[in-house]
């Protein structure tokens, strides 16, 4: 397959540049595109041949649910059934946003769509080309991120292209995008909602809005448990992953900084390559390997945004192991650890 890509000002274009991806869209092709989140891989989500293909085109375990993509709320009228008051409320408040309500689903929509669950998750991105090409399309679009399942979430063109390219029909690039993690994911069937992923809408803004959530067990340990299943299907699998072994160094900084470089020593001593993820506040503390800067601690969005870059650069440098510091998990922290944890396996070396 022949992939066309076309590069898209997110502030200055014309409508009619997606005309083509749009057409693409309704006639069952494959479609990545930007969001605010991350770069999506769009298709007809009510068109059970074109959900197909985004699992094949992805490697995507079959029971591993799609999010539609709306460009208007009154979607729910015909996507969902009985939606609950707290998630109106929330699609109210949050959309367009980085925002993923599950619902349960009507008749209309396919079981290929929703991995065999009798439940549909749906947002409404807020990025101006996305907005545009899910309305110009006339379609609701099933979009996962566009990358190789198990790979880090792209959040550039290229990495959709490092991944897809020659699978799928068309990328559309708009340029970096702006939060760099997948959206926040909130089960709204039950009384008092669940939150499944987290996100950049944390815990307390969702609490703001309807009260009491409750927060998968899953998404509270720091360590692999086998007896503790996300209940999120899709976060039973491996994700973000680089193709170098990541390693998280958590305790008091100095040591933290310490036991890296100690570390990186001896692997650079065996001819094995060693990357370290810093901050801004901790660059000039590393002695050896190959050192990049996520973001500064001061500003937690600006290390959400480098997160999936930062590995997928490693990944282009052939590192063998990655070392990074960890950050907290209050705020945008509890979202950024979820997918550092995952990405690293749970490999976590607590420096006393």
């Amino acid at each position: 397959m022949n992939t066309k890509t076309i590069k898209i000002d997110r502030n200055n274009f014309n409508i009619e540049d997606l005309k083509e991806a749009a057409m693409t869209l309704k006639n069952g092709g494959l479609v990545a595109f930007p969001t605010e989140t991350v770069y999506g891989l769009g298709a007809d989500g009510l068109n059970p041949q074109a959900s197909e293909k985004i699992y094949a085109a992805k490697g995507r375990p079959s029971d591993n649910p799609l999010i539609i993509h709306i460009a208007d709320i009154n979607a729910l009228d015909v996507l969902t059934k009985n939606p609950s008051k707290k998630g109106i409320q929330l699609a109210k408040k949050f959309w367009p946003g980085p925002l993923t309500l599950i619902f349960d689903k009507s008749e209309i929509v396919p079981y290929s769509t929703t991995g065999g669950l009798e439940t549909i998750a749906i947002r409404m991105p807020n990025h101006p080309i996305a907005y545009e090409l899910i309305k110009m399309s006339g379609v609701y679009v099933a979009a996962p991120s566009a990358n190789t399942s198990g790979r880090p979430s792209p959040t550039k063109a290229e990495h959709v292209m490092d991944d897809l390219d020659g699978k799928i029909d068309y990328i559309i690039d708009g340029g970096k995008v702006d939060i760099g993690l997948e959206s926040t994911i909130v089960d709204v069937t039950d009384d008092i909602p669940t939150i499944l992923r987290p996100g950049y809408i944390t815990r307390s803004m969702i609490e703001d809005v309807i009260g009491p959530v409750n927060v998968d067990q899953a998404l509270l340990s720091k360590s692999y448990n086998p007896n503790i299943v996300a209940k999120a299907p899709g976060m039973k699998y491996k994700h973000y992953a680089p193709k170098g072994e990541l390693i998280i160094f958590e305790g008091e900084m100095d040591r933290v900084i310490g036991k890296i470089n100690e570390i990186t020593k001896q692997k650079i001593s065996e001819g094995l390559k060693v990357g370290i993820i810093a901050t801004d506040e901790t660059i000039g503390a590393y002695k050896e390997g190959d050192i990049k800067i996520i973001g500064t601690r001061k500003d937690e969005d600006t290390i959400a945004r480098g997160l999936f870059e930062i590995l997928r650069d490693f990944d282009n440098d052939g590192v063998d192991y990655i070392f990074t510091e960890s950050f907290g998990d209050n705020k945008l922290g509890q979202a950024i650890m979820n997918r550092l944890l995952k990405a690293a396996g749970y490999r976590v070396v607590k420096v006393l």
